[in-house]
């Protein structure tokens, strides 16, 4: 589902996009109960039926809550009122992927942001089922 400026999504009201992917399209918001931002990541509007999709989404946000590292952005909670799961997560200010001044080289240089981290992080959370350690978890 695609979230307008000005719309409500629970309790939070849409400030405006912030990026989009294959996994989701991200969201700033304004959290009215703890006078904050949050960041909203929701499935695009054309998977929003797809079962599989869905359940890979909600897998992400159990995978990710349990994650505790000051490079990965913490999570606030999952959002599903209005029929439209939405991952509520810390809105973290900085560089994306698609800064055209390639800034965000030197954001995982400083660490900020670490595959290899995510990857140990995700190690303790989980099993990995694509390493024989478990199945996916559902």
């Amino acid at each position: 589902m695609a979230l307008t400026t000005g719309m409500h999504l629970g309790p939070y009201e849409i400030l405006g996009p912030l990026g989009s992917g294959g996994m989701g399209d991200v969201y700033r918001a304004r959290d009215p109960r703890l006078g904050r931002e949050v960041a909203i990541k929701v499935v695009p509007a054309a998977f929003s039926t797809d079962v599989d999709r869905l359940r890979r989404f909600e897998r992400e946000a159990r995978l990710l809550a349990a994650l505790n590292h000051p490079n990965i952005a913490h999570i606030h909670g999952f959002e599903d009122s209005t029929g439209t799961p939405a991952l509520v997560m810390e809105l973290v200010n900085g560089p994306t992927l698609a800064d055209p001044d390639g800034q965000w080289v030197g954001f995982f240089a400083q660490g900020k942001l670490s595959s290899s981290t995510i990857g140990q992080q995700s190690q303790f959370a989980a099993p990995n089922p694509w390493n024989g350690s478990g199945p996916v978890p559902t």
